[in-house]
């Protein structure tokens, strides 16, 4: 079972079949919206709006938590989050497609674990935070459909809604970033804990605050993501038909030997 995680139309993938939408009641509250039931190729693939269908639902007030459990009981094993970023540096361009490896986390406030109170303790390990199983099939997608990605990237995931400043930025390029958003995190986090594979596709829809003199707009970002949007598409479809079955990272294991 396949979930993904994006902006409101990504479920209108070429050969997707919308069957039914889900509501899921969960201990930490209600998802972002409904979950669509769908079919790929003879896979069941769920998809979810983080922000909602009408995105009305700021970064820092996604129920992460919701939404991970959610895909969790509904079967989900595997998650392929999508997401609009600031490119750092120069060479990130907006329109590229990046498929992340490393996370920084400037989040403050966001409720990051499921394991509290008499839950137990879980240290869970996120030295690779993203899947590696599952970015390989994305890179490989890449390969097959002539569609350019870069192959690897550091997101610095900021609490929002407000975007960076200047030095803040500057700041994150000297960390190692290579691109900014407000939602990978705690999301990635809550996929480990879940067990879950899980693969961020960074979708760069500006340049980050002071890397252009040029003031950035909310308008900017969608519009670019629109026209990211086919090749996008493309690329989740070849990545689709190309995910095995079967699990044989260390994602599943993932709480194997981690709680105190």
């Amino acid at each position: 079972m396949i979930g993904i995680i994006g902006g409101s139309g990504l479920y209108q993938i070429e050969g997707v079949t919308i069957k039914r939408e889900k509501r899921v009641k969960t201990p930490f509250g209600s998802p972002s919206d409904a979950y669509l039931m769908g079919e790929f190729s003879e896979r069941n693939v769920i998809f979810l709006p983080r922000h909602g269908k009408r995105h009305s639902i700021a970064p820092h007030r996604i129920n992460y938590r919701a939404n991970i459990w959610g895909f969790r009981e509904l079967g989900v094993t595997k998650i392929i989050s999508i997401g609009a970023t600031g490119g750092i540096h120069r060479a990130l361009i907006p329109g590229n497609l990046v498929v992340l490896d490393q996370v920084i986390d400037m989040t403050d406030g966001r409720k990051s674990t499921f394991w509290e109170g008499d839950t137990g303790v879980y240290h869970v390990d996120f030295t690779e935070p993203y899947c590696a199983a599952l970015r390989k099939v994305v890179l490989t997608a890449g390969k097959k459909t002539k569609i350019s990605v870069k192959k690897s990237g550091t997101y610095v995931c900021t609490n929002g809604p407000r975007l960076e400043t200047r030095a803040e930025i500057r700041f994150f390029a000297r960390a190692g970033a290579d691109v900014v958003g407000m939602t990978a995190m705690p999301e990635a986090a809550l996929a480990r804990e879940a067990e879950m594979c899980y693969a961020g596709i960074a979708v760069v829809t500006n340049f980050a605050p002071g890397v252009r003199e040029k003031k950035l707009t909310a308008t900017e970002v969608v519009e670019t993501m629109q026209k990211a949007s086919g090749r996008l598409r493309t690329l989740l479809k070849e990545t689709l038909r190309l995910v095995p079955s079967a699990r044989k990272c260390s994602c599943k294991e993932a709480l194997r030997e981690a709680k105190v």
